[in-house]
């Protein structure tokens, strides 16, 4: 009876177990089927579709992915000096006091110009302060009636006709970093960008700062380059070829991740990529986009912003 019962069980489990295998191959599929419609879904919703007119409308710009040349930069923090044979400071030669003021502060003069009479307290004589350089007049110490000794100063006059950039060359950049070097001089996106040469650079380093001094002659006859304004210098220190290269506006940071917005038959897709050498204008692609394709090199930020509207349900996606 025992054996019969134990048989009985066992062909009740046989023709059991197919069944119980339909179930979970239905079940498996369903499974599979969800997650492929789910990724068809994550697909679709991070394509745009675009008319050329919105493109145009938009301010959207393409190329063709390929390669380049990439200069390898130097960025080199400084400052404006007045050189100093250009500054000019002018003492009275003789203690007594100021009868006459002729030039202030922001006047233009001329080398011997009269700046101020004085008058001698020992003779009781008046004599001419005079300018030593042209430029303008950038400090005066004294004022009408003032008693002043041999030891004050009178006027300070600068030429800042030409001034120095003076650069900051870090210990790391002394290998890559030459005298007579092409050299962009920049101060901010409100005034103009100049190309000039390194002229010097100091044979030793700062105990402080642990830095050498890199001196590049800047012309300023439209009075630009203001004494006391910070720069940024940028020299090219090496020029290599890469495989692919793309301007740094082509590049959107998207769920966490470096994009390239990529234009297929379906519309415009965001492409992880992988960044290489860089400079403050270009950079290498090495992983991402291929040569000859068609991708957004500037104004990918509309195209992420319709992305993001599209996923937060604000928007068709075209």
């Amino acid at each position: 009876m025992k054996r019969f019962t134990y048989i009985m069980l066992t062909s009740f489990s046989v023709l059991l177990l197919p069944v119980l295998l339909a179930g979970c191959s239905r079940q498996e599929t369903h499974d599979e089927y969800k997650e492929d419609e789910h990724t068809e879904e994550a697909e679709h919703r991070e394509v745009i579709k675009l008319t050329n007119k919105e493109v145009k409308e938009f301010g959207i710009e393409l190329s063709a992915a390929g390669p380049g040349q990439l200069e390898i930069h130097v960025s080199l923090p400084g400052e404006i000096i007045i050189p100093p044979d250009n500054l000019a400071h002018i003492h009275p030669r003789f203690p007594g006091m100021v009868k006459k003021v002729y030039k202030h502060i922001g006047d233009r003069v001329k080398k011997g110009e009269t700046l101020a009479i004085i008058e001698a307290n020992e003779a009781l004589t008046e004599y001419e302060v005079k300018s030593l350089i042209d430029g303008t007049v950038v400090e005066k110490h004294l004022t009408l009636g003032e008693v002043v000794t041999d030891m004050d100063h009178g006027f300070v006059v600068a030429n800042i006709n030409t001034v120095w950039a003076i650069l900051k060359l870090y210990q790391k950049d002394l290998p890559y970093v030459k005298t007579g070097q092409k050299v962009r001089i920049s101060a901010g996106p409100q005034l103009p960008q100049t190309d000039a040469k390194i002229s010097y650079i100091s044979p030793i380093i700062d105990e402080m700062t642990r830095t050498a001094e890199a001196r590049v002659v800047l012309k300023n006859r439209k009075g630009y380059w203001k004494p006391g304004l910070f720069v940024n210098g940028i020299t090219t220190t090496s020029d290599i070829k890469v495989n692919v290269l793309v301007p740094k506006t082509a590049l959107e940071f998207f769920e966490d991740k470096n994009v390239v917005f990529v234009k297929t038959d379906e519309g415009f897709v965001p492409r992880p990529v992988r960044i290489g050498k860089k400079n403050e204008t270009s950079v290498e692609i090495l992983d991402g986009l291929k040569v000859g394709e068609i991708y957004v090199s500037k104004g990918g930020f509309t195209i992420k912003a319709e992305l993001q509207k599209s996923e937060f349900g604000e928007g068709d996606g075209h």
